[in-house]
């Protein structure tokens, strides 16, 4: 498939920080084992977490949007194992084959979906 030729097998340990929000936005991860937790930073505070990714889930869709800056902060709190696209890659790739660009625009919009709802219940206090 089209996608293997732009993914490489990534390692995150603890701590480590896979995206800052507004630094460029050039990979995404699609997340094999551990868990990477996904917030925003409140101005003069830290960074309030209102999302936790585990297996199966994808980091990052900011690659794909204009201006193509990390909307969230996102730190790998239990060891990751990945598989990382080049966003810039990719987006070739979409622009070239419009039925990719369509199904990769289609998963990503439920990531986005999903993101935008854990958000809202973060900020009005609502935790599932």
């Amino acid at each position: 498939m089209i996608l293997a030729s732009g993914a490489k097998a990534f390692t995150g340990t603890p701590g480590q920080l896979l995206a800052k929000e507004g630094e460029e936005a050039n990979k995404f991860f699609l997340i094999q084992s551990g868990r990477v937790s996904i917030g925003i930073k409140k101005p003069g505070t830290e960074v309030v977490p209102v999302h936790m990714v585990g297996p199966g889930e994808v980091v990052g869709w900011s690659w794909l949007v204009p201006p193509h800056r990390w909307k969230f902060e996102c730190r790998v709190v239990q060891e990751v194992k990945a598989i990382a696209f080049d966003g810039e890659w990719l987006r070739e790739k979409c622009e070239n084959d419009h039925e990719l660009g369509y199904h990769l625009t289609k998963e990503l919009l439920a990531v986005v979906s999903g993101r935008l709802t854990a958000t809202r219940q973060e900020l009005l206090g609502i935790h599932k």
